[in-house]
């Protein structure tokens, strides 16, 4: 197949997820083309199979914004007419289905008719998507798709309670490619971030409030009082700042190292013990499965799609949002005793394969055909 794919080509989960799907399809002999403002960082290598489109905004001093969506279009018509795009597969429904929509139907004009896949993320349905002035385009955008997936099934109940939707919703969930996090790093390099005496506990994420960063510090507060430990901050957003000052008001600053954006977080990961997130909302836990594929256990809120991950008692422990005490106690649990220790990392390992990219990329190369089939019946 010729595949087109558009997503958002940062560092967030869509954007990751997009990419690597991209890159897997490639090697199992599909033909893909990324369309999007910048190369995706994970778009390290362009090859035979993969290539890259760039959307060009120009700047007209006419608008006050630049049309994005219009020059989206565009480019997804002129990209689909010259490389003979089959399907299109749009990460995100903001912007990126509607201005899908909007190329379906002038390529309707010229006798293309082009599938859409839309996969949605998470905020662009609970935040983005639910406001009211975006409600209606979203709606119309999910229900013009040919198909459409989500990444958990909390956040496919949450999309069919906030918005009129009359497409089946399929939920593929996120992924990770196993074999990426096999790495083994030697003792002295984890020396520069402990002593041998003491556990790592990590974080990674965007810093933004839902992240609840404090609860993260207060966790660790707790931690470190009964046990040796230091704490990895990885990650740059709004909250560092205050973060970095709570540590100095709890006297802690010492024990924690802020990263900032790091591209060795398997290095990091794996020389982890614990993993952190106690999130307000999260529409899958990319950063958990992460953790859990280097073996990390991971004390986690139950919120969203988190607990279709992180099995509670299994891979880790689920608490309430903010309940810094239950969240503790389950850490210490697992840090206190190197056997229960041994046993959670291997659980979080074995939980995290079923999530391997090579399991979830078959769901969509068979949604892939199912539209492509449908196509070919009008």
């Amino acid at each position: 197949m010729i595949i087109g794919i558009v997503c958002y080509p940062t560092f967030g989960g869509s954007g990751v997820v997009a990419t690597e799907l991209g890159l897997e399809l490639s090697k199992r002999g599909h033909e893909v083309h990324f369309i999007t403002y910048s190369q995706p960082v994970r778009l390290e290598l362009l090859s035979n199979n993969v290539h890259y489109h760039e959307v060009n905004v120009p700047e007209y001093p006419l608008f006050h914004y630049q049309p994005y969506e219009l020059a989206l279009s565009s480019k997804l018509v002129d990209t689909v007419k010259i490389h003979k795009i089959e399907v299109l597969h749009v990460h995100y429904a903001i912007p990126h289905a509607y201005a899908a929509y909007m190329a379906k139907i002038m390529l309707l004009e010229e006798g293309i008719n082009l599938p859409i896949v839309t996969t949605l993320h998470g905020t662009d349905i609970t935040l983005v998507g639910s406001h009211p002035f975006y409600k209606p385009a979203v709606t119309f955008s999910i229900n013009k798709s040919d198909a459409v997936t989500s990444v958990s099934q909390n956040l496919k109940d949450d999309t069919l309670r906030l918005f009129n939707i009359k497409r089946e919703i399929e939920v593929v969930p996120n992924f990770i490619d196993l074999g990426k996090y096999s790495h083994s790093f030697t003792d002295c390099q984890r020396e520069m971030m402990a002593c041998p005496d003491e556990k790592i506990i990590t974080h990674i994420s965007n810093f933004r409030p839902v992240k609840r960063i404090n609860d993260i510090i207060n966790v660790f507060y707790n931690i470190q009082k009964e046990i040796p430990a230091k704490l990895m901050m990885v990650g740059d957003g709004p909250e560092k700042e205050p973060a970095e000052r709570l540590c100095e008001k709890l006297g802690i600053e010492d024990k924690v190292i802020f990263f900032g954006k790091s591209h060795e977080i398997d290095k990091i990961l794996c020389f982890s013990d614990l993993f952190l997130l106690p999130s307000e909302s999260e529409s899958f836990g990319l950063a958990a499965l992460e953790a859990m594929a280097c073996a990390v256990p991971v004390i986690s809120s139950d919120t969203g799609g988190i607990p279709e991950v992180n099995k509670h008692g299994v891979s880790g422990f689920l608490s309430n949002v903010g309940d810094v005490e239950d969240m503790t106690k389950n850490a210490l649990y697992i840090l206190q005793n190197e056997d229960v220790l041994k046993t959670f990392k291997t659980n979080a390992r074995i939980e995290a394969s079923k999530f391997d990219i090579h399991n979830i990329v078959p769901f969509y190369e068979a949604i892939y055909k199912t539209v492509l089939n449908k196509m070919s019946l009008v």
